[in-house]
């Protein structure tokens, strides 16, 4: 079996003024492709996997159309030139958006099946943030998706897409997928698997996977910060039961319907004045503080400033903030000394412009994400600025500038709930209702263009009919 693999993987927000261009993106082709899976080393599955192409890019703003363009043209050349393939896996994350686009994946999945034809599989595995709309899933023999979120699943998840996709191929047939979206759209932070209700919504997948004539059942939150007609929460399940498969994806809709109005954040909130006061008088360390509204792994531009200008009434205190991105102020600081700068607001000054900050360069860094990393105290805060993008998730980002956030009084992180190594570590978080392109407060962002009536916007609508349509 020949199995070509390829992607462009990306979590766009449209309320952010970012623009993901091609430097953006890390491309891998040929053996560096093959190399992202441990499973194309498996012999005993007995494929050759053609490496096509996959673009993956850190979350930002929506990609320009050019390079999507582009990007999309190298794959379907590369199917061209590839020689016949008995199936394909896509491997995306399901809510990029494209300037000027509503539903790019399903324009890549749509050019991908002309390509390839009618006959051969095409299956993908996406992020449960991403969209699932029937355009899409049209073009699709196989789905599936995360069941873990903070994502401890993910190789898992591609694992799973790629051998689903050699069994269905050695087995023969196509099976049976009953589609169904809901109207519900709520940021990843309300619905977290590490609480209920989405714990036990996640939880029935093993058992409807176990059932005679189902392959696989995956459920979609879907992406809040894009406003496109396709974003809300879906379910595909998949198998050659039709019946079943129909079955057991309406009553997966339904239960996620009837438990809208459980979903809560997953860790306390409140302002970020409120979160700093008690964070400060709690005495706990390390204690964290998440500054949920421009999380560049959600979609944030990571220069939104308003968090700082806060911060820097509290100098007197030992504050790690982690981090911004100013490539300006990185390029004046990295001399080292001290230095008289100007801070973010540079890309997303919505909520706040540059922020007047001085102080004295504690650490100047090299780093393969973020490019070069400089650290400024002023007084007691601990400024981390980034040449480029990066997100903050690892204790090693924090040693590797000589920071311990066991030492501080408070750590501020651009981030919605923490990943596991913070998570593991903090002895205390709240999660601060900050302001930017992924600003927790879905109603004040102004979405436009989504289908109405949709929860939480409309509280009181009517229930709708989730009964789960069978695409094939």
């Amino acid at each position: 079996m020949r199995i070509g693999i390829a992607g462009i993987a990306i979590e766009s927000s449209t309320f952010s003024p970012h623009r993901t261009g091609l430097a953006d993106f890390r491309v891998t082709r040929g053996a560096d492709l093959l190399a992202r899976y441990a499973w194309t080393g498996d012999e005993s599955l007995d494929v050759e996997w053609v490496p096509l192409l996959h673009a993956v890019s850190l979350p930002g703003g929506a990609v320009v159309k050019d390079v999507y363009d582009g990007l999309k043209a190298e794959i379907l050349d590369r199917i061209g030139e590839a020689g016949p393939l008995d199936g394909v896996l896509l491997d995306i994350h399901g809510a990029m958006s494209v300037v000027g686009m509503l539903d790019a994946e399903a324009d890549l999945a749509r050019d991908v099946r002309k390509a390839v034809g009618p006959d051969v599989l095409i299956s993908a595995s996406m992020d449960l943030h991403g969209n699932v709309s029937r355009d899409f899933v049209e073009q699709l023999d196989l789905v599936t998706c995360y069941r873990m979120a903070p994502h401890e699943d993910t190789w898992e998840t591609r694992e799973r897409a790629a051998r689903n996709l050699v069994a269905r191929l050695r087995d023969g047939g196509k099976p049976h997928l009953a589609w169904v979206q809901i109207p519900v759209l709520l940021p990843g932070e309300k619905t977290s698997t590490r609480i209920e209700p989405a714990k036990s919504l996640y939880g029935q997948i093993e058992a409807i996977e176990a059932m005679d004539g189902i392959l696989d059942a995956a459920i979609w939150v879907g992406y809040a910060w894009a406003d496109e007609p396709r974003c809300q929460a879906a379910v595909v399940v998949t198998g050659d039961n039709a019946e079943l498969v129909e079955a057991q994806a309406t009553k997966l809709a339904n239960d996620y319907w009837k438990a809208r109005h459980d979903f809560a954040f997953v860790a306390p909130t409140g302002s970020l004045d409120h979160c700093v006061r008690e964070g400060l008088a709690s005495g706990i360390r390390p204690f964290f503080i998440s500054d949920s509204g421009d999380n560049p792994t959600a979609g944030g531009a990571g220069d939104v400033s308003w968090t700082l200008r806060v911060l820097t009434a509290y100098r007197s205190r030992t504050i790690i903030y982690a981090s911004i991105v100013d490539p300006e102020s990185v390029a004046i600081a990295k001399a080292g000394g001290e230095v008289s700068l100007r801070i973010g607001g540079k890309i997303d000054g919505g909520p706040a412009g540059p922020v007047a900050l001085t102080g004295t360069v504690a650490k100047v860094h090299e780093d393969p994400v973020g490019g070069t990393i400089v650290v400024v105290r002023s007084g007691g805060l601990h400024v981390i600025i980034t040449e480029r993008r990066k997100p903050y998730h690892l204790v090693k980002d924090f040693t590797d500038l000589d920071l311990d956030p066991a030492q501080a009084d408070l750590t501020v992180v651009k981030i919605g709930y923490l990943e596991p190594e913070l998570y593991d570590l903090a002895k205390g978080w709240l999660l601060a209702l900050t302001p930017g392109g992924v600003d927790q407060d879905l109603i004040r962002l102004g979405h436009k263009q989504v289908v109405r009536p949709l929860y939480p916007f409309d509280p009181d609508m009517d229930t709708p009919d989730l009964t789960a349509q069978l695409i094939s």
